[in-house]
């Protein structure tokens, strides 16, 4: 027996009725600022930790092969030629390690003490001071105490070795040049601060962790340019409440916490994949070890795919059996290769720049104006455009006669191609906020 399925003719013509009615309900004209830059699906940006010799030796000519962008926190007071280095800001340090004889360490004097133990004058007390800084963190405070009072008291004992030790971060960036950044920041890589000896702010007290903060900015803008000063990311990751609101006066864009009331932020530490959010933006933070196997590092950039609004962060620290969770170059070629794969569909940037277009698009608006035979768009931000200078990606529907189509704005003249979706024809073109009326005509 063979079955007809069939529809009568006015259910068809019904059908096709809705579809025209659904197509042309896009208004000639309607414009957005498009999530990602281009138009993209996602994005993802690649991030290293303390700037050790081997991310430049090992993964930037990786990198420079791939031609994908990177961002590098580094350390300032290793390179030389920098103005500022580490030192303690507060009473002579003979004076609080006599102290400590008689006063133990407590709320009221940690911040002072901790943010001494590393210029006491001995080898050694670096670890001590990174130590009680992150037991204060953890709200293990008597742990913190007794840290400090063990080390004040071998300083006190004579039982340590006169001199002043860095902790391996800070050994590891030694040989970098200012000179040397500068030719790589001239080939799209971002340069931020990690601070300029990488200490553990949470046990700064506010004039040491404000020299640590401010000094190295300082340094990176006699050296670099503003650009660069942008972006930082505070030692070890501390989302420590006290020390971010320090940070987020001094620098905009912070990889340990931006909040932002249209961002989600997944740290590194955190088992949570990106998902459902009432929020505009994902931050994914992803931190690749020498336990993690290659393909959960791919699946991570596969799954901010099946998304539209994640933007995948990916921090790595050392390469090539240099600093922290090393791992092979060898890895990062096969890696980013497979990042660079998914270009078509993923933005790859600088952690600075996608911090930009967020904000240009969260604070910006198009307002565009149909008529005749050519559609004009102004877009704006009320941003400090000296920080936020990014062209943004807009979406704007057009005549369904328009094959193809002439963008002008100033000088500055393009032809786009159209393209169509269930709402109409339109076309996706880059614009400067604030730049002038974008003027798109049939080409």
């Amino acid at each position: 027996m063979i079955t007809t399925n069939y529809k009568p003719v006015k259910t068809l013509l019904f059908t096709a009725l809705i579809s025209l009615q659904s197509y042309a309900q896009t208004k000639i004209g309607t414009t957005e600022i498009t999530k990602w830059q281009y138009g993209k699906t996602g994005a993802v940006s690649i991030t290293y930790d303390d700037g050790s010799m081997n991310q430049f030796r090992k993964a930037l000519p990786v990198m420079d092969k791939v031609k994908v962008p990177a961002t590098f926190f580094i350390i300032t007071g290793s390179i030389p030629g920098s103005k500022y280095h580490g030192r303690f800001i507060g009473r002579p340090v003979k004076d609080i390690i006599k102290e400590s004889a008689t006063i133990p360490t407590k709320d009221q004097n940690f911040f002072e003490r901790c943010s001494a133990t590393g210029y006491l004058g001995y080898m050694g007390t670096i670890a001590a001071h990174t130590q009680a800084g992150s037991l204060y963190d953890a709200g293990k405070k008597e742990k913190a105490f007794k840290t400090l009072d063990d080390i004040y008291a071998k300083a006190r004992n004579g039982e340590l070795k006169p001199g002043y030790e860095p902790n391996d971060e800070f050994k590891q960036s030694v040989g970098s040049t200012w000179d040397d950044f500068r030719k790589d920041a001239a080939r799209g890589y971002e340069f931020a601060s990690h601070s300029i000896t990488h200490p553990s702010m949470p046990g700064l007290d506010e004039p040491n962790l404000l020299w640590e903060l401010e000094k190295s900015k300082a340094d990176i803008l006699a050296q670099l340019g503003p650009k660069h000063t942008f972006s930082a990311e505070c030692p070890y990751g501390f989302e420590n409440d006290r020390v971010m609101s320090y940070a987020l006066k001094i620098y905009p864009a912070l990889r340990n916490r931006m909040p932002e009331p249209w961002l989600k932020e997944i740290d590194r530490a955190s088992k949570q994949s990106p998902g459902s959010t009432d929020k505009d933006y994902i931050q994914w933070q992803r931190g690749a070890t020498t336990k993690t196997p290659l393909p959960m590092m791919k699946l991570w950039v596969d799954t901010t795919l099946t998304h539209t609004n994640t933007w995948l962060v990916l921090v790595f620290h050392g390469i090539d059996g240099m600093g922290y969770e090393a791992l092979p170059s060898t890895l990062l070629d096969e890696y980013f290769q497979y990042i660079k794969s998914k270009e078509d569909k993923l933005w790859i940037a600088t952690f600075g720049d996608v911090t930009r277009y967020m904000r240009e698009r969260e604070h910006g608006k198009a307002v565009a104006t149909a008529a005749g035979n050519s559609v004009q768009v102004k877009v704006s931000h009320d941003l400090d455009s000296k920080m936020y200078y990014l062209p943004v990606t807009l979406k704007t529907y057009v005549d369904s006669g328009w094959t193809s189509v002439k963008v002008l704005q100033g000088k500055k003249s393009v032809k786009a191609k159209v393209a169509k979706d269930n709402n109409g024809t339109y076309v996706v073109y880059q614009a400067q906020p604030n730049g002038g009326v974008v003027t798109l005509t049939k080409a």
